[in-house]
């Protein structure tokens, strides 16, 4: 099941570091994609184009976040996010269930990845804009 948490404004680089620091802390998220206006490149100095920290890890922070997309496990979750989102976005948001985020391989990218299709992990499908380089475009933060 997924699920998009979606803000009514896009958020800073601090804001989305402290949501995804406490997002987290709640069992039952498999996948986060993080969505939104892509920020100019590092040489630019954009105030937002910066490293965030979430589980000790480094990420360089390459969107505006405007829309938080999320696999959960079951209904249950829905709740714990709302509570985690409340403090950090009072100027409300939504929470929509739907199917957001692909799960299977596609033709598109067997175009993409050729003979490497086979290589790329099972959780990285859907998370990759399928015009950009892999490792320009994903961080995967391990559990």
């Amino acid at each position: 099941m997924d699920i998009e948490v979606f803000p009514n404004r896009i958020l800073g680089a601090d804001t989305t570091e402290k949501i995804l620091r406490d997002l987290d802390k709640i069992e039952g998220i498999k996948r986060t994609v993080l969505q939104g206006q892509r920020l100019p490149p590092a040489e630019m100095g954009h105030p937002d184009r910066r490293t965030i920290t979430v589980k000790g890890q480094e990420i360089d922070l390459q969107v505006k976040t405007g829309r938080i997309l999320m696999e959960i496990e079951d209904e249950s979750v829905i709740d714990k996010i709302k509570a985690v989102c409340e403090p950090h976005l009072p100027f409300g948001f939504h929470v929509y269930v739907g199917k957001f985020i692909r799960h299977e391989k596609t033709v598109t990218d067997k175009i993409k990845y050729g003979d490497d299709l086979d290589s790329l992990p099972d959780e990285m499908v859907g998370l990759t804009d399928q015009n950009a380089q892999l490792s320009e475009r994903a961080t995967i933060i391990k559990k």
